[in-house]
């Protein structure tokens, strides 16, 4: 009886060693993340006005691709594999995130938006906050189980440092390397780094975050619930068309053209002449304009294809920056395009998309959901959350990152191995017999 009573008081007083030691490393990664994203975005606003200011510049873009494709082929090494380098290293992988990730991404990340590429932040916010995370554990040497927990911390204060949502910043980091389920076990340290970093980026630094106004939510009924389901449905789906065109056009591009350097320089001139055939500079750069606009003026019904296809051939022709601000301008647009469509108030359905399709790309429900909250305020939580979850749903086993593993299936139907990736999943998955 003594025996077993002590040692359930050496147990309970371990925990708040553990929960002490958690909260001093994952702020410790919040500092190093918020302090990067703020240089970030700080030298992103700087660049996107000389671009504003300078519109010859779109004409280097091809040459600026060339740069970054040949700087990552020369140096880069393991760097490469971006955001699924860091994914593969959280899921038990046996190769390491470089230093070198963080500087490279972020000068790859300045040149494709100073001349002109379409492309998102959070893929550079991720990498940073990964390559410093795993630097960090190296110095303190922290064995090879704890380190995955610190690339957790990175991806969750990059993202919640560089969107200004520590909570969602929060639960990215514990949903996105494994679909459908949570590591509960780096909960307190990658809330600690995204709060940290958030602060840090915010208090510190002085960087402040675009804020969008959801406008009137309508009460609910029966109707407008089933115009919600339809819209999410189609986020869904606009999900899908995204990843799955991305994935394509990175493949053809590849085949097509042996050498990197080649491949993008092609990319920053299929882009240029875009731009002549669209006449409009405005799917370039992050699309904050484009966001903007959805909750104010109102955008064209086609804006999120055009923008959809600018991001996709800018990133599949291996220019370096992410997919999401990109994915929110989609979202948004396209939100407020079927507004008119169903009915619904154009804010209202644009702050749904710009969750929704940003959720079925990145398979990150919960996070989204969050993002929203934060975002818009709690007034509309019940739709948001039912648009990603639709939206999660209707997006399928595809996603924007490639080594992102399959841990639940997304439908009853198919039987999938718990350690595929969504980029090496047979089509359709394996259906399960019946009977």
């Amino acid at each position: 009886m003594k025996f077993r009573m002590y040692h359930s008081i050496k147990h309970i007083a371990s925990y708040p060693g553990s929960f002490l030691r958690w909260v001093i490393l994952g702020s410790a990664v919040g500092l190093f993340t918020g302090s990067a994203s703020a240089i970030f975005l700080i030298s992103l606003d700087t660049v996107t006005n000389w671009r504003y200011d300078h519109p010859w510049l779109l004409w280097f873009l091809p040459l600026g691709g060339a740069l970054v494709s040949y700087v990552y082929l020369k140096w880069g090494k393991q760097s490469i594999q971006g955001n699924n380098l860091i994914l593969e290293q959280i899921q038990g992988g046996n190769e390491q995130v470089p230093l070198r990730m963080a500087p490279l991404v972020l000068f790859g990340t300045l040149v494709t938006h100073l001349f002109g590429g379409s492309a998102g932040r959070e893929g550079t916010a991720v990498q940073m906050g990964g390559s410093l995370a795993e630097w960090f554990g190296k110095q303190i040497r922290l064995n090879a189980m704890d380190r995955r927990v610190l690339l957790m911390c990175g991806i969750s204060g990059g993202f919640g440092s560089v969107f200004g949502t520590p909570l969602a910043g929060t639960m990215f980091g514990l949903e996105v390397a494994v679909l459908g389920l949570l590591s509960y076990r780096a909960l307190i340290p990658c809330f600690a780094a995204s709060f940290v970093g958030d602060l840090v980026t915010t208090q510190l630094w002085k960087v402040q975050h675009h804020i969008y106004e959801i406008g009137t939510v309508p009460e609910f009924s029966g109707a407008i619930l089933m115009k919600v389901v339809i819209a999410s449905i189609l986020f869904g789906l606009v999900s899908l068309l995204f990843s799955e065109l991305t994935h394509l056009l990175k493949r053809w591009f590849t085949r097509i053209f042996v050498s990197p350097v080649i491949k993008s320089a092609v990319g920053g001139l299929i882009i240029i002449g875009l731009v002549y055939v669209t006449g409009t500079r405005d799917y370039l750069g992050l699309g904050l304009p484009l966001i903007a606009d959805s909750f104010d003026a109102g955008v064209s019904p086609f804006t999120f294809l055009g923008k959809l296809l600018f991001t996709s051939v800018t990133l599949g022709a291996g220019f370096q920056g992410g997919e999401v601000t990109p994915l929110f301008a989609i979202g948004a647009s396209f939100g407020y395009t079927l507004a008119g469509w169903l009915h619904l108030y154009g804010p209202f359905l644009a702050a749904l998309g710009f969750i929704a399709v940003f959720c079925g790309a990145a398979n990150t429900p919960i996070a989204c959901f969050i993002m929203g909250i934060e975002l818009f305020g709690g007034e509309g939580a019940l739709y948001m959350f039912i648009a990603c979850l639709v939206s999660y749903i209707f997006s399928g086993h595809s996603g924007i990152y490639t080594s992102q593993q399959i841990g639940t299936s997304k439908s009853s139907l198919l039987d999938i191995s718990p350690d595929t990736r969504i980029g090496s999943r047979r089509e359709g998955g394996k259906r399960r017999s019946k009977g």
